[in-house]
């Protein structure tokens, strides 16, 4: 099996969500590897020195394998190309993402794509994401991966989970994008569907 991965925000010398990350990581290393005994991150990761948004990626199997520190460059998305795969998996965070690159190949004019599985709306290739009905930002119950500020949004109340499907995209007027890197709101605008396509509105 590939080794896992954690991807956690660092800024102003903070680690942002560390409690989520311990969980998702220690839940991944009992179902994985079926360790025991729960790994606690701040006791590996040195954030003081880092104070712009930096990317630490921490690669780990039963034991932390590797920790590295990158500046983060926020992306700029504003169109989303539906692809389908109805046998993707990507329930761990795995450095094995050649489903998810063979998929984001198929972007064409996008800036990346937003995944169907068994007819329900899950991820882009990298974030989890909610769509504004008017009333209420939605986000899909079954997404590839369990994000850590998914996590928190959804108890914190600011999303619900809900199925969504392909057709359901007409009740939806703005999506937002987010994951460990991307606070909520910073990727989110209107858009108006297209044939394969989300796009933003000009």
């Amino acid at each position: 099996m590939y080794p896992l991965l954690e991807t956690l925000r660092i800024e102003q010398g903070r680690i942002h969500r560390l409690a989520f990350h311990n969980q998702r990581m220690n839940q991944a290393r009992h179902d994985c590897f079926h360790s025991q005994q729960a790994i606690d991150l701040s006791l590996f990761l040195q954030p003081e020195p880092y104070q712009e948004r930096t990317k630490c990626r921490v690669v780990y199997r039963d034991r932390i394998e590797q920790i590295e520190y990158h500046p983060y460059t926020m992306p700029q998305i504003r169109s989303l190309r539906l692809v389908t795969d109805d046998r993707i998996d990507y329930t761990y965070k795995s450095t094995d993402r050649t489903a998810l690159n063979r998929l984001y190949e198929q972007r064409k004019d996008c800036d990346d794509i937003l995944i169907i599985r068994n007819g329900l709306l899950t991820d882009t290739s990298f974030c989890n994401v909610a769509l504004w009905n008017g009333t209420q930002w939605e986000t899909p119950l079954t997404p590839l991966l369990e994000g850590t500020c998914r996590r928190s949004l959804l108890e914190e109340g600011k999303i619900i989970a809900t199925p969504i499907t392909e057709k359901d995209l007409d009740r939806f007027s703005r999506i937002c994008l987010f994951n460990a890197m991307i606070d909520w709101g910073e990727i989110e605008f209107p858009f108006i569907k297209q044939e394969n396509t989300i796009a933003a509105l000009p």
